[in-house]
């Protein structure tokens, strides 16, 4: 059986490659193909439980069509804040919308570099002052299976400078700092981002994560992993 995630992955990649040929081409003969194109990745993403009907996704991405090079389909980039304190635990909120834990996170804004998202972010979430430091990993949200949408996800280390803890009135529920041992639940995510969080708060050295190359990449992994 074909896995689930990578129907989500096909189907967007699809929507994508659509979108952006009527961004850029002026023949009504080309922009009559991407829409059908836009209708065969809608009808896969219909297949996917509680993804509603193939009609609504179109519709849904033919608002999103731009023109020229503001139409070219990319991934959103979210970026995130691993931060320590002097005994070793680690700053999650609580997110209002799920009631999930986490480390600060939020989408990439227009007029910022990365790093400075990071430590916005965390500023604003959860009321503490930090700097930036390193780069923990880089990863494909819908690959990493923490997202629907297709979504980068660049994750900072960074260190406390000031500030007191209070949680964003309309972002979080709650924030605090918590040992490994100690974790609150539910706590989002999957694989080995907790540990490997932790071993950066303790300066241990680690290896940015990324996403390793398929090859070829259209593989799916239920397949690949068959091999």
């Amino acid at each position: 059986m074909t896995d689930e995630n990578d129907l989500i992955r096909w189907s967007e990649a699809l929507s994508g490659i659509a979108r952006t040929g009527m961004a850029f081409t002026e023949n009504l003969y080309e922009r009559e193909r991407y829409e059908e194109i836009l209708h065969v990745a809608a009808e896969i993403h219909s297949r996917i439980s509680e993804s509603g009907e193939s009609s609504e996704k179109v519709i849904e991405w033919m608002q999103s069509v731009g023109k020229g090079i503001p139409g070219y389909v990319t991934p959103k980039v979210a970026i995130g804040a691993v931060v320590g304190n002097d005994k070793g635990e680690m700053l999650l909120i609580q997110r209002s919308d799920s009631g999930v834990w986490l480390f600060p996170t939020g989408f990439a804004d227009v007029g910022y570099s990365a790093a400075e998202i990071a430590e916005k972010e965390v500023l604003e979430e959860t009321g503490m002052q930090v700097e930036a430091t390193r780069i923990i990993s880089i990863l494909d949200g819908v690959r990493a299976r923490f997202t629907r949408m297709p979504l980068y996800s660049i994750v900072f280390q960074c260190k406390v400078v000031g500030g007191l803890l209070k949680p964003h009135p309309l972002e979080c529920d709650d924030v605090g700092f918590f040992s490994q041992d100690s974790l609150p639940q539910p706590l989002a995510g999957s694989g080995n981002w907790v540990e490997n969080a932790f071993s950066a708060i303790r300066d241990e050295p680690i290896e940015v994560q990324f996403d390793e190359p398929r090859r070829p990449a259209w593989k799916s992994e239920q397949r690949k992993n068959q091999k």
